[in-house]
């Protein structure tokens, strides 16, 4: 049988502290179920939901059908790493459709991030394309792509998503005049528009979706309705936003009143 928990489910020191490990283990793996989580704590599953409505409230996870997902904020960002494991086909089907909008552009920026980058795998090689980014992934997947330019922004490299920032990148980039651009975000919501969590990487967003001619945002369900702490743009400063099916038609009805088509795969 299950014991109780700490100080009988309150919000004594021993619940605090299983709190701050159930957010540890979130945010290290990236999702995790009520039944994994009570068992490795040997509590009951109501207590681990106690935990969990408790760190949604704070804003830390968002919870799901039987777990609980982390949420990115100011003081956390998951790295182009553990992004690379999660709705992985939600986002390929992303990319695939995004790439489809492409349409006659010649010079495209491709934001950091894993959907970005699977957009960049995604390109045609059979036509010329100069490609502005920031991400040494995307721009090592464009390589071998012999039509294309690739322009690599400089800049301060932050380790956890190999993307560079700073003022030597956004300088660069707010001297440019782009046909499209990809971008992605942490945080979506018609409240509050796209944010990220770090002010620097907001910088780099903002100067490319001013200096696109059109812009299309990309990013799974699970980026709508949460906040950042930095906003970079409105709804309607793209025209296109490019999600997967667990974006409900009610919800992709609600956000393209805003301005935006909103195409989901």
């Amino acid at each position: 049988m299950h014991k109780a928990g700490g100080r009988c489910g309150g919000d004594g020191v021993d619940t605090q502290e299983r709190r701050r490990r159930v957010l540890g283990i979130i945010r290290g793996s990236g999702a995790v179920e009520v039944a994994r989580l009570a068992e490795q704590f040997s509590v009951a599953r109501e207590t681990i939901r106690r935990d969990l409505r408790a760190l949604e409230r704070r804003g830390f996870v968002r919870r799901s059908r039987g777990g609980a997902r982390p949420v990115e904020s100011a003081g956390f960002e998951t790295t182009l790493v553990e992004r690379t494991t999660r709705n992985v086909p939600q986002k390929k089907r992303i990319a695939q459709a995004a790439v489809r909008l492409l349409g006659d552009a010649e010079t495209v920026f491709v934001d950091e991030g894993f959907t970005p980058l699977l957009i960049a795998g995604a390109f045609p090689r059979d036509r010329p394309l100069t490609v502005v980014t920031a991400s040494l992934a995307v721009a090592h997947a464009l390589s071998d792509a012999e039509r294309a330019t690739v322009l690599l922004l400089g800049g301060r490299l932050r380790p956890g998503t190999l993307a560079t920032v700073g003022p030597w990148t956004s300088r660069t980039l707010a001297g440019l005049v782009l046909d499209l651009c990809f971008v992605g975000a942490n945080g979506i919501s018609r409240e509050h528009g796209l944010t990220t969590p770090d002010p620097a990487v907001a910088e780099v967003k903002r100067h490319a979706v001013r200096g696109s001619r059109r812009q299309v945002l990309v990013g799974a369900h699970t980026k709508f309705g949460v906040t950042g702490f930095c906003r970079f743009a409105e709804v309607r400063d793209v025209e296109a936003i490019v999600t997967d099916t667990g974006l409900s038609p009610t919800e992709a009805h609600r956000y393209s009143l805003l301005g935006p088509q909103v195409i989901r795969v």
